[in-house]
């Protein structure tokens, strides 16, 4: 069955190694929107990080963001699939990550392009002080993150070195496994893991699911692209689940198909392969009839 949805993951899979979106990319995936393929973003980006990504490639799709709690339209800021975590959990996973000692953050205002909020930020994390900085405005500081939470937020999460995430991600898990859907994204060679807490419920492959039904598409007709532990449901919900070359490891033995990376443009070239080619041999085969 020919692809008709693409679901694309954003960091380590459409963007380089550098965080640019590659040329030869950014064509791939705007040809085949305008051939009436659709393409969605579905990744464990922030709401206010995966916009602009958005706005960038000209997608009308709804963005899937916070791997799978939080769906909206990236123009009108209407939220159209939402799972917040119960705030009572949340509170429990803020003094939680206090007690171990992990940089702790929370994101509210679903209605808005998120908030992020947290109490302090490690002086060995710099690559979450940059985040912060990065993201001024869309950021507040306060002095007790498990007071601040009074109505369900959409996620907790941390940010740290990758043993530490590993270790705190065990922890959580034996006390949480019922409550929270853990989901770790690990970048061995900047040694940093963000270890998401989400709705039970929630998944990347749950967010693309929603999209595809509101199309009126069957997972047949879905390809999927990621390079990480976060993408695994969703790359095994979609009729076709594509990893990059410089995927996490331990996600190359499920079968998956490979292509190239992420600063070789493997986004291009799955989808040249996969979806530019039969729409071009559909073409074809109109022409001759």
């Amino acid at each position: 069955m020919a692809i008709k949805l693409i679901g694309l993951d954003i960091d380590g899979t459409l963007l380089n190694s550098q965080g640019a979106l590659q040329r030869r990319t950014r064509e791939a995936v705007r040809r085949a929107a305008k051939s009436g393929i659709h393409v969605v973003l579905v990744t464990g980006r922030r709401f206010h990080a995966a916009r602009p990504v958005a706005f960038e490639l000209e997608l009308q799709l709804p963005l899937v963001t916070h791997n799978g709690a939080l769906t909206k339209d990236a123009y009108t800021l209407e939220v159209l699939d939402y799972h917040p975590l119960d705030t009572t959990i949340a509170r429990n996973l803020v003094v939680a990550g206090r007690d171990y000692g992990a940089d702790t953050l929370c994101c509210d205002l679903p209605e808005s392009e998120v908030r992020l909020v947290y109490e302090r930020i490690s002086e060995d994390n710099p690559q979450l002080k940059s985040y912060i900085k990065h993201f001024i405005g869309h950021s507040l500081q306060v002095t007790d993150l498990a007071k601040h939470i009074t109505t369900p937020p959409v996620q907790v999460f941390y940010v740290g070195r990758c043993s530490a995430m590993e270790a705190l991600h065990k922890q959580l898990y034996n006390s949480y496994k019922d409550e929270v859907k853990l989901l770790a994204t690990v970048y061995p060679k900047h040694d940093m893991t963000i270890l998401d807490a989400i709705h039970p419920r929630c998944s990347k492959a749950v967010g693309l699911a929603y999209v595809a039904n509101s199309l009126g598409l069957d997972r047949t007709e879905v390809m999927a692209i990621g390079d990480n532990l976060n993408d695994l449901e969703m790359l095994q919900y979609a009729g076709l689940g594509v990893i990059m070359a410089n995927s996490e490891p331990r996600l190359k033995h499920f079968g998956f198909i490979e292509t190239a990376s992420n600063d070789e443009d493997g986004v291009a070239e799955a989808i040249e392969k996969f979806v530019l080619t039969e729409e071009q041999n559909e073409i074809c085969s109109n022409r001759d009839r």
